[in-house]
């Protein structure tokens, strides 16, 4: 029997390691992700405007649900400064049962 994967991973960037932890601790405090981990700073290059960027940045690695994601989105929309923010996810395939249940419980709506 095959299960639909219903965890998710939820990334984007910010310009300030404290603009990160601000964006992961509200996104846990409001049980939009399980966890939140930042990486940085990390080099991004991209067009902009029609020119190449190059900045220094902060990623966070959301753990969340795919009931949960479309008010993660939200969120992060709503507080995000960037125009328009990267906001990918991407199914987690495989993991074990037990870290799987933990992201549903600590997602599930209070």
């Amino acid at each position: 029997m095959t299960v639909a994967p219903t965890a998710l991973t939820v990334l984007t960037t910010v310009d300030s390691a404290e603009k990160a932890e601000a964006l992961a601790r509200g996104a846990v405090e409001a049980r939009l992700a399980a966890c939140a981990q930042i990486v940085g700073p990390i080099t991004s290059v991209y067009h902009w405007q029609r020119a190449i960027e190059t900045s220094e940045e902060w990623q966070i690695v959301f753990k969340t649900t795919q009931t949960r994601y479309d008010a993660l989105e939200a969120h992060l929309l709503a507080v995000h400064d960037y125009e328009t923010p990267e906001i990918v996810a991407t199914t987690i395939v495989r993991a074990s049962a037990a870290y799987l249940e933990w992201i549903e419980t600590e997602t599930a709506v209070p």
